[in-house]
Order: structure tokens, then C-alpha cells, then sequence
């Protein structure tokens, strides 16, 4: 990351202000609280660090505006079934990249580096763009490690076999073999190793 440009830690500091105006809050590992996005943010950072710290800078500023004010348009705003659920997501897509190219230019990142980070946010050539493909793996990673158990808890066993096997089929064979090895909790791991069976 020490090759990475001049502008890279001014982005960062923006996606990090903009997401600390989140108005939920949630408890990391240690039981220190944080703007629920904020926190997501920091997470995506790590998980790529740890996993991947020779991906592109693109990469990593995509990681970390990942979920950029997401708050901002709730999942009530649209209708509460399957169609409502991807119009939400595709116009979340839409909506992270527009802010985080604000940002981005905000701090001088050229219109080339913009471009790229807004495409990696909408997930465009997801199966053929190996960064794009990382950066899934990571948001998988991400949410097995962190928010897959909360997930369960709220949904009955069907629906959340029926999520990890849809998350396993986004990965990588190497995304695969990393989130074996994540420290989950007995239960995860048992739930995983159910949809995986």
C-alpha cells in the first residue's frame, strides 16, 4: 500500500466521515461501539488486507466505500418482496458509486481511477474481472465472518442454507478455501457445513 497515490489516505478519511454520520450504531468483537457503516468499512479494509495486500489501490478504495450511506436508502423504501429486494440493491449500486466518485474527485483522483472504482462498486463484469471477483470474495468473507450468524438468527434454516450456498456459488476457489479457515462460531460452522453437504 506504500505505492499507492497521495490522494489514497484523503479518500479514505472522506469515505470514513461520510460513513460516521450513520445513525445506527453496532458493537464490534471488543464491544466498542461505531456507526454500523463505519465499522463495515473498516472491515472490508482488513479482510483485503489480510487476504489480498497487493490488490490495486481501485480495489481498496472499493472496499472501503463499499456500502457508502447506505442508511440513506432504506430497504422499506421499496416493496418488501423479491423484485423490491434487487431494485433496492441496483439502485444502492447506483448510489454508492455516484458518492463515492463525489469523493473521489473531491480529493483529485483522476476521471480514469474514478470510473474504475464506481464500476467495481456496481459489479460490473463480476465473472470475467478478477478485481471484481476479489473484491466479492471479500464482501462474502466479510459477511461470514461478521454478520452471518446475526443473519440465522433471524431466518428460518431454509432461507439461510439457501443464502450460503448462493454466497459460496459467488466465490472463488481461493474465497472458498479462506472462509474455511475463518474462526467461526460452532453453530456457523455447522449451518455451513449443512449448505455445503
Amino acid at each position: 500500500m506504500s505505492s499507492f497515490s497521495p490522494h489514497f489516505q484523503a479518500a479514505l478519511e472522506k469515505f470514513d466521515a461520510a460513513n460516521a454520520e450513520d445513525p445506527n450504531q453496532e458493537a464490534d468483537a471488543t464491544g466498542q461501539t461505531w456507526p454500523k457503516e463505519l465499522l463495515y468499512g473498516h472491515r472490508m479494509s482488513a479482510c483485503l488486507t489480510r487476504v489480498a495486500p497487493e490488490a490495486p489501490e481501485t480495489v481498496h478504495l472499493a472496499a472501503r466505500c463499499q456500502h457508502i450511506r447506505r442508511w440513506s436508502i432504506p430497504r422499506q423504501s421499496f416493496p418488501m418482496d423479491r423484485v423490491g429486494y434487487h431494485q433496492w440493491r441496483n439502485t444502492l449500486k447506483k448510489y454508492h458509486a455516484e458518492v463515492a466518485g463525489q469523493l473521489l474527485a473531491e480529493v483529485s483522483y483522476d476521471p480514469p481511477t474514478i470510473a474504475r472504482v464506481q464500476a467495481l462498486l456496481q459489479k460490473q463484469q463480476l465473472t470475467r474481472d478478477p478485481d471484481m471477483q476479489l473484491l466479492e470474495d471479500v464482501i462474502c468473507l466479510v459477511f461470514l465472518e461478521h454478520y452471518f450468524l446475526d443473519f440465522a438468527r433471524q431466518h428460518p434454516e431454509e432461507k439461510v442454507i439457501d443464502i450460503v450456498q448462493k454466497t459460496w456459488g459467488k466465490m472463488t476457489p481461493r474465497g472458498h478455501e479462506l472462509a474455511l479457515q475463518l474462526p467461526l462460531t460452532p453453530d456457523a460452522q455447522a449451518l455451513i457445513a449443512k449448505a455445503l453437504a
